[in-house]
């Protein structure tokens, strides 16, 4: 029991590091973001979930104003494209890339849920709501991603939001 509390205080710390580099990221503060990430990625490195992405925003932060083109291949490679056009403002398309995703593979419970994230930012809650779903149904770590996940606020109260994010 001491254990479970002892993870889930370790994740909380992670998710509020990944939160602060995640502010200054939008913010456009690219440096401030860069030196987050670096020392998050330092510290957290166990919490895999995190890792990945803190990695994909990190090369994001040192790639910022290049201009190369990019050769999309696997599932991971439309995956990690597709978070960069989220986070950009280019949610249409990522949506197609994460379609794309999807015909190479169905399973993926992370595609559905970078949908829901794009869909939401576009201001389709519903459409937001039914990824999420099969996110959840592919991999329940996606709940606890999506209640702390600040996209997914105009979501927070809702009580399809509530049921689905509670669900076993």
């Amino acid at each position: 029991m001491k254990e479970e509390k002892t993870k889930k205080d370790a994740y909380e710390k992670a998710l509020a590091a990944f939160g602060e580099a995640m502010k200054e990221f939008h913010k456009g503060r690219l440096d401030k973001a860069q030196e987050l990430l670096k020392a998050f990625l330092e510290k957290y490195d166990t919490e895999k979930e995190f890792v990945d992405r803190a990695k994909i925003y990190l090369q994001m932060t040192q790639e910022k104003g290049k201009k190369e083109t990019v050769s999309l291949k696997t599932v991971d490679d439309y995956v990690y494209h597709s978070i960069y056009k989220i986070n950009s403002g280019a949610h249409d398309e990522a949506l197609k890339l994460l379609e794309k995703a999807l015909e190479m593979k169905e399973e993926e419970g992370r595609v559905y849920y970078l949908m829901a994230d794009a869909l939401i930012l576009m201001g389709k809650p519903d459409e937001a709501m039914e990824n999420l779903k099969k996110a959840f149904q592919k991999d329940k770590v996606y709940r606890t991603m999506a209640q702390n996940e600040i996209d997914f606020e105009p979501l927070w109260d809702d009580k399809k939001f509530k049921l689905i994010t509670r669900m076993t």
